[in-house]
């Protein structure tokens, strides 16, 4: 470890708390309705779309109505995307002449950017065409997003609302995510992004002349539009298969700073409009506080792991293996951790080539629920959940029934709590039983052993987590791994959202129940704690023993003389 390494994380963190209660602000005026600088621009578009879908921006949905609009408008993005893809030989915007992929995977990448996990089984560059690409995975990338922000949203309602059954509408929610949070943060990035060399065109290649002589075929196309949202939306799914470790994606130190950024930036400052939204900041502090404080401790693991470099070979200077020398080791062991705290997935170095605790960092962070930040709106509502949890706890403790927010936790809202929480926990360990006791599951692996099984468990934690990262090791373009991992993805995106709309209408329906002595207060650096505690506690039960037979055994074998 570096003092410059640290410099660096020092920086982004710096910049990153700073950015937070501005964008915190913003968010929490545009959901509650009010008007910000953009509205004279956008406010008429937004009343154009609602006309135009025949949408009443002052309908209140009840719960049920909310999750149908939900489920409904990723049905039709994922039958949308899974066409596109089949059909993509047959239409325009394809100048490669790129074939419709397979069935098992358009069905896998449908399912993985509809459920913003982007998790990938092929090389995108080779594999889909331009019109793929932006009207099917960057158009999901936006909305996607929106749709977690949406339902966080909603639950945000249902801890305010005071005896009524409306959660507002799904669609403004979605459109208002859109419109004014997600499309301008985009643009900006976008922009300043090509002004940093990463392409962006309606090429699909290009013929350079190396220095060595002859020619050589260059991959391009409209990127940098696709990366901007890829990272600000928690959705990690890049253009080309090395994600951003390519320099058309990240050709300079400021891309890649602002690319780190924007994976955090979004999930960061939702904590801070949680807070205005429901009328105690102080609430939303101590969410970025339990978030921040989990994301240091498993970012200096990480760190000092890969700058420990692998005991086997004794080499100095650290673990470079899978590295960009032009970004080092705590920049690689920064975007590892941020990229699997939040549900965003991208990389700018090989995770597979992680030292054993380096990569246990990031696999911890993704079964831990991916609540320290997490996904655009998916990370705070996860973590809500666990504050439920924390306050039953606590209300057991002294024999009082919990409340948080003003409303009673009882038995219907900690049983919807404990179905979102797990069932990302079930798909992951349940899907990496199946495959590593079938023929099927074990092709894939090219290693053996405990790095092969923690291959194997990596990827189900990230796709039940909607992560979208891999040990690459593992060969998952096969029917099998793709209807698998599909399958966690929808378990884990969905299985999560609809208890959580479930309990925001329970809870809009309680009365408000003023604060008194025997209150617990949920802003106090103790209740910081027992959230934390909560978090970490469910993540060892849940995942300890499968940790000690993949990366930690692996580590302890390394050291075995």
């Amino acid at each position: 470890m570096t003092g410059a390494g640290w410099l660096q994380i020092a920086l982004y963190l710096a910049v990153l708390a700073a950015a937070t209660p501005f964008l915190g602000a913003f968010m929490a005026r545009v959901y509650a309705g009010e008007r910000t600088f953009l509205t004279p621009l956008l406010g008429p578009v937004e009343r154009w779309f609602y006309r135009l879908a025949g949408v009443d921006p002052g309908e209140e949905m009840t719960w049920r109505r909310y999750t149908a609009a939900f489920l409904g408008f990723n049905l039709a993005g994922f039958v949308a995307l899974f066409l596109l893809q089949l059909g993509q030989g047959l239409l325009p915007g394809n100048p490669a002449g790129l074939p419709g992929t397979s069935l098992h995977l358009a069905f896998n990448t449908a399912v993985s950017f509809v459920s913003n996990t982007n998790w990938q089984s092929y090389g995108g560059e080779t594999t889909m065409s331009l019109l793929t690409q932006m009207c099917g995975l960057t158009v999901q990338n936006f909305l996607s997003a929106a749709s977690g922000m949406a339902v966080l949203v909603a639950l945000v309602r249902g801890l305010t609302g005071r005896e009524t059954t409306g959660l507002g509408s799904f669609w403004v929610d979605l459109t208002r995510g859109v419109l004014y949070i997600l499309a301008p943060l985009s643009l900006v990035l976008a922009l300043v992004l090509v002004s940093q060399g990463v392409v962006q065109t309606f090429t699909a290649a290009v013929e350079v002349a190396p220095l060595a002589g002859g020619t050589q075929t260059l991959a391009v196309g409209p990127v940098a539009s696709q990366v901007a949202i890829k990272q600000l939306g928690t959705n990690g799914g890049g253009y080309f298969n090395t994600n951003s470790a390519h320099p058309f994606e990240n050709p300079t130190p400021l891309s890649g700073f602002l690319e780190l950024l924007a994976i955090l930036l979004v999930p960061s400052a939702l904590c801070a409009t949680f807070g205005r939204l429901v009328g105690d900041r102080r609430q939303g502090w101590a969410l970025w506080a339990t978030m921040m404080i989990a994301f240091v401790a498993f970012l200096g693991v990480c760190y000092w792991a890969e700058a420990g470099g692998n005991p086997a070979l004794g080499l100095p200077g650290g673990n470079f293996e899978g590295k960009e020398v032009r970004f080092g080791i705590a920049q690689s062991a920064l975007w590892a951790t941020a990229t699997t705290a939040a549900s965003n997935g991208s990389i700018n170095a090989q995770h597979d080539a992680l030292t054993p605790l380096g990569g246990l960092v990031p696999m911890v962070l993704m079964q831990l629920g991916e609540v320290i930040f997490g996904g655009v709106g998916s990370g705070l509502y996860g973590l809500l959940l666990f504050v439920l949890v924390a306050v039953f706890f606590a209300g057991l403790m002294v024999g009082r029934t919990p409340e948080y927010l003003g409303k009673k936790i009882e038995a219907p809202e900690i049983q919807w709590a404990m179905v979102a929480l797990l069932v990302p926990p079930i798909a992951v360990l349940v899907g990496t039983a199946v495959a590593v006791v079938s023929p099927a599951g074990l092709a894939g692996l090219a290693n053996p052993g405990p790095h092969g099984f923690s291959e194997i468990l990596y990827a189900f934690s990230s796709a039940a987590n909607n992560n979208g990262s891999a040990f690459a090791g593992l060969s998952a373009n096969t029917p099998f791994y793709n209807l698998a991992l599909g399958l966690a993805m929808v378990l884990g995106r969905y299985g999560v959202a609809v208890p959580v709309l479930a309990l925001a209408g329970s809870l809009a329906r309680k009365r408000f129940v003023p604060t008194s002595a025997g209150t617990l207060p949920t802003h106090t650096p103790l209740f910081v704690g027992l959230l934390l505690g909560s978090v970490l506690l469910l993540g060892a039960l849940a995942f300890l023993p499968a940790l000690a037979l993949g990366p930690i055994v692996e580590h302890l074998l390394l050291r075995t003389p």
